[in-house]
């Protein structure tokens, strides 16, 4: 008795096909989108954070993933040598939540989704399960200066 050849079913997705088990663009079906590879982004990890940058401009445009237990002074402070992080963020958090907190016990906890500019001078960590996926827009060494951001926390 012969094997019965089984056609490759195809679906049909907003005037595209596919093929079963993939979305219109080939990712896999129930790959996060906040997780899945940037596109034609330079890839790293430091301190257990993942970076994917590139570049818009005389700017730069990172997705930066904190996984859950992330904690800024356990994690990234041996590697950059400094006691706080002395970078400053400004983009939007995509995803999770984050608590952020400064030498002078300001704390400011941000929540997805949400603007976020995060000053100079700060310890921080991923509150929960979840990892925290924040997309940052930055100028190298001169963030806070384009930005016209403080260099540190300050209370008015």
């Amino acid at each position: 008795m012969a094997k019965k050849k089984h056609a490759r079913k195809n679906v049909r997705h907003s005037g595209t096909i596919a093929k079963r088990g993939k979305t219109p663009r080939g990712r896999q079906k129930g790959l996060d989108p906040f997780l899945a590879a940037v596109k034609g982004a330079e890839r790293r990890t430091v301190g257990h954070v993942q970076l994917e940058i590139g570049r818009a401009g005389a700017a730069r445009v990172k997705r930066l993933v904190y996984p859950s237990g992330f904690r800024w002074s356990v994690d990234m402070k041996p590697i950059v040598g400094t006691d706080l992080c002395m970078h400053a963020h400004v983009g939007f958090l995509a995803h999770g939540e984050i608590h952020i907190e400064y030498a002078d016990g300001c704390v400011v906890e941000h929540k997805a989704p949400q603007i976020v500019a995060i000053e100079p001078g700060h310890d921080g960590w991923v509150v929960g399960n979840e990892p925290v996926v924040l997309i940052e827009f930055d100028f190298e060494g001169d963030t806070i200066r384009r930005l016209g951001m403080p260099d540190a926390h300050r209370h008015p």
